[in-house]
C-alpha cells in the first residue's frame, strides 16, 4: 500500500505543480508504484486470487490512461 509520503513524492516527480494530483501522468506514476508493490505481494502469496483480481483491474487501468496519453499527444 501507498503511504502518503510516498504519494507526494511521485506527485512532485510526474505533477505539472505541487498540487496537481489528477493529471494522468501522476495518476499513471500512481498506479505504475501500486503495481509495483502488488505484485511484490504476490510472488510471496501466490494463491492470492483477489489480489490478483485487482492487479489485472490496475493493469487495465493503467494501459487505458497510456492508450489516451499517446492519442492526445498526436494531436
Amino acid at each position: 500500500m501507498l503511504t502518503p509520503r510516498k504519494k507526494s513524492i511521485i506527485i512532485k516527480t510526474k505533477g505539472i505543480h505541487e498540487t496537481d494530483t489528477g493529471s494522468i501522468q501522476v495518476q499513471v506514476g500512481l498506479l505504475d508504484k501500486q503495481i509495483d508493490e502488488l505484485t511484490a505481494h504476490l510472488k510471496k502469496h501466490p494463491k492470492d486470487v483477489h489480489s490478483r483480481r485487482g492487479l489485472l483491474k490496475m493493469v487495465s487501468k493503467r494501459r487505458k490512461l497510456e492508450h489516451y496519453l499517446a492519442a492526445k499527444a498526436a494531436k
